[in-house]
């Protein structure tokens, strides 16, 4: 019999060392969210397709996370277990970073809409190899009583680089003077120095959490699982499918909320830039190369680095909160705060209130973030921990996907092309996820 060890407890700065990447990658991930509808626009794509090309990113994210954290949990080099994915991912993530929004240099290759939406392949699918194994480095590292405290960190920091990257526009032009505008197919310097800053930013991060934190070797893992290293090991790209159809019931049952989250969350990423070019600066539908047009995008950068913003704030009282009120309540509460806040946005005209409504929203991306991770480790084997964690990623992907496919149709032909709608529609599956929290049993609550 293996007597099975606790793992020692970290200190604050170990565990904000450990996520300092997560850091870096966000930074990547916000501009690309904040800006990638707009870039593809100023390349030609019609408001109606922007959710077809969006759709590279959750089905890179369905294919690969598994995949990743199946070989991750199964991985060990001189560099670790898991470092040697944050590492992968971040140098290929950067290079799609610097690339995509300058995509019109390949024209002589393809069309430049097409060359942009390759980009955001690359990239989004390099986010997904770094990010997958960040969620297991976590659990990996900490023990149940950490672990709330371990993905709010994570959290926070996810908060601090979204708002950096997604403020990086607006100051680039607002206080260093760079151009609003270009000529028509090409993309202003002051967005193409912002992914550059952001990719030199995000492969620096991944590299501090390379050096700042040493993992435990697959013998120490095992005996915190009480196990035989040699068992611990055992395993073949087949036990994929095994897992998924074992995957815990909890898995199941907070399946629900996050498809109802990550929908609404689309819904928003997608659609806010023309929402808001649309509903409060009154442009017309075909402009997206304009001053006003870029003005409008610089804005929904700013608004979306406040909602991140908030979160980080958020986030540090989430343990406490989660403690005094269950991390069920805690979520459930979030959720209908940022649902109503994106409701409300529909009641705007004048774009400096817009700000209001993303502190609400930045409650519920805080939860969305950290509480159904933590609900969900203290159920997962931790040999498992990886692979589960990116199976997890499937009841992300498949709601974007669905929104992807579904979601551009709607707006053309049921919402008139009024993007608002869209994202008025995203609040309410806010609340549709709040609801069904209450389904959830949180066992190691």
């Amino acid at each position: 019999m293996i007597t099975k060890k606790n793992k020692p407890l970290l200190s604050f700065w170990q565990i904000w060392n450990m996520s300092i990447g997560f850091m870096g990658i966000q930074m990547g991930f916000a501009l690309q969210n904040a800006n990638a509808s707009r870039i593809l626009q100023s390349f030609g794509a019609d408001v109606e397709d922007l959710s077809w090309f969006w759709l590279v990113a959750p089905f890179t994210g369905m294919v690969i996370q598994p995949i990743i954290g199946h070989y991750s949990d199964k991985t060990w080099t001189k560099l670790g277990r898991r470092r040697p994915f944050f590492l992968a991912g971040a140098i290929l993530a950067s290079i799609g970073l610097v690339l995509m929004p300058n995509a019109n240099l390949f024209v002589s290759i393809l069309p430049a809409l097409w060359v942009g939406a390759g980009f955001l392949m690359i990239m989004d699918a390099s986010f997904n190899v770094a990010m997958e194994p960040f969620r297991a480095l976590v659990a990996d590292k900490l023990n149940n009583s950490q672990q709330t405290l371990g993905f709010s960190i994570q959290t926070v920091l996810i908060g601090i680089g979204a708002v950096i990257g997604s403020w990086l526009p607006y100051v680039l032009t607002e206080w260093c003077g760079f151009e609003k505008t270009t000529e028509a197919g090409k993309i202003p310097f002051s967005l193409v120095l912002s992914f550059i800053i952001g990719a030199v930013s995000l492969l620096s991060c991944i590299i501090w959490t390379i050096i700042k934190t040493p993992e435990y070797s697959p013998k120490e893992q095992a005996e915190f699982d009480g196990e035989d290293e040699n068992d611990a090991e055992k395993g073949s790209f087949l036990d994929i499918f095994k897992d998924f159809g074992n995957m815990p019931a909890i898995m199941k049952q907070l399946g629900l909320v996050q498809f109802f989250s990550w929908f609404g969350l689309f819904s928003m990423w997608v659609f806010m830039t023309p929402a808001i070019a649309q509903h409060v600066y009154n442009l017309p539908i075909t402009d997206s190369s304009s001053v006003q047009y870029n003005d409008a995008g610089n804005w929904v950068g700013v608004i979306f680095g406040v909602y991140n913003a908030v979160s980080a704030v958020y986030a540090f009282f989430l343990p406490k909160i989660a403690t005094k009120y269950g991390r069920k309540n805690t979520h459930a509460y979030s959720l209908i705060i940022g649902g109503l806040s994106l409701i409300s946005i529909y009641f705007i005209t004048d774009y400096h209130w817009l700000i209001l409504p993303m502190i609400g929203v930045g409650f519920a991306w805080a939860s969305i973030l950290a509480m159904p991770y933590a609900i969900l480790a203290g159920s997962i084997p931790a040999k498992k921990m990886g692979i589960y964690m990116g199976i997890f990623n499937f009841f992300i992907t498949i709601p974007q996907i669905i929104n992807g496919i579904i979601g551009g149709p709607i707006v053309k032909n049921f919402y008139n092309n009024e993007s608002i709608y869209a994202v008025v529609s995203g609040g309410v599956c806010f609340l549709l996820a709040a609801l069904s929290v209450k389904f959830v049993e949180d066992k190691n609550a």
